[in-house]
């Protein structure tokens, strides 16, 4: 906004550098740039003062698509003025001479009109197609047909205004339509979530049942190792068994081989004292059997020799001495 000061019947302006100013003295253009100071004469002047700084509005705009959904557009608007002899002639930038300020609204006129051919552009774009199309498309699509539309717009170009950029923050059906939309997708998703959290339960089933079958798997291992270790000390105690028995079975034999051979001397040597016994007169053997059997007693205390006795032995005495005497 311009500064002015008024001393006296004179005036003095001056406008910043992003102003343009253009004075007007009794009908005819005096001067006009950018931020300039001045004197003028209030009773025969007119001042326009033009922003040619760039300037951004908001965008905002309903429409129709091709399926007859409402469908919302936000997003900004940059534009400035390229040609202020231009914009002054068609909209009017006039100023208070005794204030400085806008005597009307003239941005806002501009931003209507940039306003109205954006969303001309913008419901022609989504009458041809339907909502699905349009948010799966995204944002360049109507970004670049509202650009390309107020690029071309002679409406703009008649007074000296130039597009500088033009950005589409949102688009966005009705609340209701919306949720209707996200259903299938949150079902999907929901789908999957739901998937991944089985596949996760089958895959931690399929650890645990992997663990227990090894675990199984080492028990068998353990019995069947158990099982042959049981087996072997079995064998084990046999063959000890076995060995014992046939180092008892040696030692009996040896026993019973040693105990015959004894015996059988023992027999041979009966035998053959018997056969020398069997050789010897009777009344040698009788004496043999007394000197034998008094080697067996240890006291005598009495002997009864009865006259058979004697009578027997002296019989056997002179046997013995005829024949004595015979063979002499």
């Amino acid at each position: 906004m311009a500064t002015i000061k008024r001393y006296g019947l004179i005036s003095h302006l001056r406008s910043e550098a992003s102003s343009h100013v253009i004075h007007f003295r009794s009908g005819k253009k005096a001067k006009g740039g950018r931020g300039l100071a001045f004197w003028y004469f209030p009773q025969g002047a007119s001042i326009a003062e033009l922003p040619v700084d760039d300037r951004e509005m908001a965008l905002f705009t309903k429409a129709r698509t091709q399926d007859f959904q409402e469908i919302s557009l936000q997003g900004n608007i940059s534009w400035h003025i390229t040609d202020p002899d231009l914009a002054s002639d068609r909209i009017d930038f006039s100023i208070g001479l005794q204030t400085g300020k806008l005597m009307t609204e003239p941005v806002d006129i501009i931003e209507g009109r940039i306003a109205g051919l954006a969303n001309q552009a913008s419901a022609q774009y989504f009458a041809e197609a339907t909502v699905r199309a349009l948010l799966d498309a995204g944002l360049n699509p109507v970004r670049a047909k509202i650009e390309a539309a107020l690029a071309d717009s002679p409406a703009l170009r008649d007074i000296g205004v130039e597009i500088v950029a033009v950005r589409i923050t949102h688009i966005a059906p009705s609340a209701e339509l919306e949720r209707a939309l996200q259903t299938p997708t949150f079902e999907s998703l929901q789908q999957k979530a739901d998937e991944a959290v089985y596949e996760r339960r089958a895959l931690a089933v399929d650890k645990e049942r992997a663990i227990a079958e090894n675990e199984l798997a080492n028990k068998t291992e353990l019995a069947k190792r158990e099982t042959q270790l049981i087996e072997q000390e079995s064998a084990n105690t046999r063959s000890r068994a076995t060995a014992t028995a046939e180092a008892g079975k040696i030692e009996a034999d040896a026993e019973a081989a040693r105990i015959r051979t004894i015996e059988g001397a023992q027999s041979e040597a009966e035998h053959s004292r018997i056969a020398i016994y069997r050789d010897l007169p009777s009344h040698v053997l009788l004496g043999l059997a007394a000197r034998e059997f008094a080697g067996k007693l240890e006291t005598i205390n009495n002997l009864n020799v009865t006259p058979d006795l004697l009578s027997a032995l002296v019989g056997e005495l002179g046997k013995g001495k005829g024949g004595a005497g015979t063979e002499g």
